[in-house]
């Protein structure tokens, strides 16, 4: 069995920023919301074939922007996850979240482009006269494990709405191999039909979200529940071990049984 927690020092030395943003679009059939899920790549270390939402980790360059646009009273961390969301999606996804300026589809492939070959965020701002507008993304939920030995994650996840359901997306192939738009409860019928397969995080957030029809209920639900770190803990049921998160953290369901999570 894997233990579920490991040595303050260890897990702190060892972890991993990240940042995942959950898109919404609005269905063009006129059903609930729907969001957009990416399956990696089955060779990947984290996570290798399963199906979860845009993101990845905090970066140097995200830090040193966030620095720099980030006010005298902000949480530079949060800012810095905030611009590594709004990066990660261009590049992984070629949407464009979390800015101001002119952007339509052509524009944001450009980007996009460019942003692969370059890295660097702030020269894709400067080159398209955008700016920053991490308050667009919205603190749904933040989920820092401690039962890996290794690459501990410490992921802050952000929504975002795309609005209309007409956009365009392309997979990034380096990292996934499929990408495709559904409601949350849809997500989680694939799940159970075992058409994907989503891990334990992914899991709890997808039933968080299938409670919702739209974005703005999503939200609504987000800006008044406390955004505190989950790490997942085992707790003994009836004789047998169950992988749980806290409660009050706006999770309808809180666990399984440990032999059925899937932790990465």
């Amino acid at each position: 069995m894997e233990t579920h927690d490991i040595e303050p020092e260890n897990w702190l030395a060892k972890t991993i920023p990240a940042a995942t943003t959950v898109i919404f679009r609005r269905d063009p059939e006129g059903g609930p919301a729907q969001i957009l899920m990416v399956e990696r790549n089955a060779s990947l270390v984290f996570a290798g074939g399963a199906t979860v939402f845009p993101g990845g980790k905090v970066d140097p360059a995200d830090c040193e922007l966030a620095a720099r646009i980030a006010g005298p009273e902000a949480d530079l961390a949060d800012v810095a996850a905030r611009v590594a969301a709004v990066r990660e999606t261009l590049e992984e996804t070629g949407l464009v979240v979390g800015i101001e300026g002119a952007v339509d589809g052509l524009i944001a492939a450009e980007a996009r482009r460019m942003l692969i070959a370059v890295g660097d965020l702030g020269a894709v701002l400067d080159e398209y006269g955008w700016a920053l507008a991490p308050e667009r993304l919205v603190p749904f939920a933040r989920w820092w494990p401690k039962h890996r030995t290794e690459r501990i994650f410490d992921t802050r996840f952000y929504l975002a709405d795309l609005g209309t359901g007409a956009v365009d997306i392309e997979v990034d192939a380096t990292e996934n191999r499929h990408m495709f738009w559904a409601s949350a409860q849809g997500a989680l019928d694939l799940a159970e039909q075992g058409n994907i397969r989503i891990i334990f995080p992914t899991r709890r957030n997808l039933e968080r979200l299938a409670q919702f029809t739209t974005f703005e209920e999503a939200r609504a639900h987000a800006e008044m529940t406390p955004v505190d770190t989950i790490s997942p803990f085992v707790e003994q049921r009836d004789g047998k071990p169950w992988l749980m998160i806290p409660d009050n953290l706006g999770y309808p369901v809180r666990g399984e049984p440990l032999e059925r999570a899937q932790r990465g």
